[in-house]
């Protein structure tokens, strides 16, 4: 078993992940699959955070047509939230430690965000999960996902989705589509491949934070940690 490349990672977890097939909501055996993969870095002695999505629960879509964008974005942050509370649960059921953090003040439901208090937890072996996005609308999760692991230190954002990589066209439309092991910050803007959104995009290229896009249930994680490209793409400073 290789050694992990990464001692403190950002996984970026959509909603979607807890849905399974349902069409909305929390489907218990996706929930508690997720935590369970999730569960195995962080016994690897990975300090582990997650950002978590909310189109489980909200998306806009056709309801999100009738309100102005800010109004929209505020719920999609309160969704997040909600999804953190189901995390924790199933999290603690597995014997992990939950430390929730929220980036708008909920005063009874969860902690806000504070970066120290979320530091001293990781070092201490918890699980920290981040919700309500940014805190401010026109925000993704991406760009969240980036700024948290920019204030926390973390070595890299992991970037959970249903594919196996970052590939030159949709592989589900073309069969012919080419998979990148690796790519610079450069190329892939060049190439306008969607790693994540361009707010997210721009903070880990003027950083050089690492992004690794992998399939969160296929890809052997052990490799995705140690930085075998064959688990997943990794996007990065390659011209260093």
């Amino acid at each position: 078993m290789a050694e992990p490349i990464y001692s403190r990672i950002l996984l970026k977890l959509s909603g979607e992940t807890l849905k399974g097939n349902l069409d909305h909501g929390y489907d218990p055996e996706s929930c508690q699959k997720a935590a369970a993969r999730i569960k195995s870095i962080i016994d690897r002695g990975v300090q582990v955070a997650i950002v978590v999505g909310a189109g489980n629960i909200w998306r806009g879509g056709r309801a999100g047509s009738m309100m102005n964008r800010v109004d929209a974005d505020k719920m999609g942050m309160l969704a997040t939230a909600m999804n953190a509370l189901m995390l924790k649960n199933v999290f603690n059921a597995l014997g992990v430690e939950v430390l929730l953090q929220c980036a708008i003040p909920m005063n009874g439901f969860i902690p806000v965000y504070e970066r120290d208090n979320a530091v001293a937890a990781l070092e201490s072996g918890k699980l920290v999960i981040f919700a309500g996005g940014t805190g401010n609308p026109f925000f993704t999760t991406d760009t969240a996902s980036t700024l948290r692991a920019l204030e926390i230190s973390c070595d890299a954002v992991l970037k959970a989705t249903q594919v196996d990589g970052v590939y030159s066209a949709d592989p589900k439309k073309f069969p012919d589509a080419v998979r990148y092991e690796e790519l610079d910050y450069g190329e892939a803007l060049e190439k306008q491949l969607k790693v994540m959104d361009s707010a997210a995009f721009s903070l880990c290229r003027e950083h050089d934070l690492p992004i690794v896009v992998f399939d969160f249930y296929a890809a052997d994680l052990d490799k995705v940690l140690s930085g075998d490209t064959s688990a997943g793409t990794i996007v990065r400073n390659c011209k260093a």
